[in-house]
């Protein structure tokens, strides 16, 4: 059964990665297998709207100073954001930055570092994929 829900993951983020459209970026092979790695450690397919009902959340636990991604990155993905300490953020959309979330080592350290200060704690595999489907749905 867990072979077949690995399949039912994989195949599912191959749909969803598989082609470029006006509101999903183009499929990034690195992407797609930082993605993938995550989706054979979860417990279900991922979901664009827990990704995004995670980007919104303020679930304490972590820093009172960054209660939610929203703090830094902004209540948009399809926006920069700015660091507490003034730096300019990216936005976190896919679409917006292409080259966001190709590199493993920086998407390790990046939801380590984000997850411990928000939620007091790392993210899960399938938080990683729900957040990584829904930036790359915008």
């Amino acid at each position: 059964m867990k072979t077949l829900h690995r399949t039912i993951v994989i195949a599912t983020a191959a749909i969803l990665f598989g082609g470029a459209s006006s509101s999903i970026a183009v499929a990034n092979p690195a992407r797609d297998d930082i993605i993938k790695s995550f989706a054979t450690q979860a417990e279900m397919p991922f979901s664009a709207e827990r990704g995004k009902a995670l980007f919104e959340a303020k679930p304490g636990g972590g820093k009172p100073e960054t209660p939610s991604c929203t703090t830094c990155h902004g209540t948009s993905p399809l926006k920069a954001g700015q660091t507490r300490a003034g730096k300019l953020i990216e936005p976190m959309a896919v679409s917006k930055t292409s080259g966001r979330f190709t590199e493993l080592k920086k998407v390790r350290k990046w939801f380590r570092r984000n997850c411990k200060s928000v939620m007091g704690r790392e993210c899960t595999p399938q938080e990683k994929g729900d957040f990584l489907t829904y930036m790359s749905s915008k």
